[in-house]
C-alpha cells in the first residue's frame, strides 16, 4: 500500500480511503460543504489536542499533519499555502476578504503573515464550518484578527450589505481577496466586489483550484483582461496534499477600470 500512496516518489494520498470517501460523498459535500463522515469536527479536536495554544504556526502544522496522516481535507494545503503566504507578504494588505472559510486553515496562514493591525473577514456558507474555524482560530490565538461571516456573496446582497454595514467595507478599501469556495461562483463573486467598488488599484486577488476542480470562466476572464484591468501570474502547483495531480493558483493584481 505504501508504494501506491507514494508512487514513484510522489505523494498520492488521494488513493487513501479518506479521499475515496470524499469522492463518494460529493453530493453531500456540494450541498452541506462537509464530507459527511465527521472529519471536519475531528480536525478541530485534533488541533486542540496536538497544537500548542496561542501558536498559529503549530496549529498550521497540526492541520497539515491531520491531512497527511488521517483525513484529506479540501483546504489550500501546505504547497499552495506558500503561494498564498508570499502573495500576502508582498501585498502587505490591511483589509482582507476570504471567500470560503471551510475549517479555517487558509485564514491561519493569512493571520500568520498579515502586517500588524490587518484584519481578515472570511465568508463561509455553512455555519457548522464557521464554528469549527472559530474554535481553531481561538486556540491558535488569532481570533481577534479573523472574523467569520456566515453567508454567500450570491445571496442577493444580504452578505454584501452585512460587510458594508457591519464590517466597514467601502469604496476602495479592500486590499486582498482569497477565493477558494464554489468554483462556479468565482467570477460572479469577483464581479460583485467590482460592482460595489471595494477594490482599488493594486488590490490582489488569489484564486485556488483554477485547474482542479477548475474555474474555466474565471481563468478566461483574467486572460481576456490581462494588461487592461488585471495583471495575472499563473502559479503551476498541485492539488492539496499530493504531488501527482497538477493544479493552478492565479494571483491577479487589479489595475483599475480602463
Amino acid at each position: 500500500m505504501r508504494s501506491l500512496l507514494e508512487a514513484g516518489g510522489k505523494r498520492a494520498p488521494f488513493l487513501r480511503w479518506s479521499a475515496l470517501r470524499m469522492a463518494f460523498g460529493m453530493r453531500h459535500l456540494m450541498r452541506e460543504w462537509q464530507v459527511g463522515d465527521g472529519r471536519e469536527d475531528a480536525l478541530a479536536d485534533y488541533v486542540l489536542a496536538h497544537a500548542c495554544p496561542g501558536d498559529v504556526s503549530d496549529a498550521i502544522r497540526a492541520v497539515d499533519e491531520f491531512c497527511y496522516q488521517r483525513s484529506v481535507m479540501m483546504n489550500v494545503g501546505d504547497e499552495k499555502g506558500l503561494i498564498l503566504d508570499t502573495a500576502i507578504t508582498r501585498a502587505q494588505p490591511s483589509r482582507l476578504l476570504e471567500l470560503g472559510t471551510y475549517c479555517g486553515y487558509s485564514a491561519l496562514r493569512a493571520a500568520r503573515v498579515m502586517p500588524p493591525g490587518a484584519h481578515l473577514w472570511s465568508i463561509e456558507f455553512a455555519a457548522a464550518n464557521a464554528e469549527i474555524a472559530r474554535r481553531i482560530w481561538d486556540h491558535a490565538g488569532v481570533a481577534d484578527r479573523v472574523t467569520a461571516v456566515v453567508g454567500s456573496l450570491g445571496d442577493g446582497g444580504t452578505t454584501l450589505d452585512c460587510l458594508s454595514n457591519d464590517h466597514g467595507f467601502a469604496e476602495g478599501n479592500l486590499d486582498f481577496v482569497f477565493i477558494d469556495h464554489d468554483k462556479a461562483a468565482y467570477l460572479p463573486d469577483l464581479e460583485s466586489l467590482l460592482k460595489r467598488g471595494w477594490l482599488h488599484r493594486g488590490t490582489v486577488v488569489v484564486a485556488d483550484n483554477v485547474k482542479i476542480p477548475g474555474a474555466p470562466k474565471y481563468r478566461a476572464y483574467m486572460q481576456a483582461e490581462e494588461g487592461r484591468m488585471w495583471r495575472t501570474t499563473e502559479h503551476p502547483t498541485h492539488v492539496e496534499y499530493q504531488t501527482l495531480l497538477k493544479d493552478l493558483v492565479l494571483e491577479s493584481e487589479y489595475l483599475g477600470q480602463p
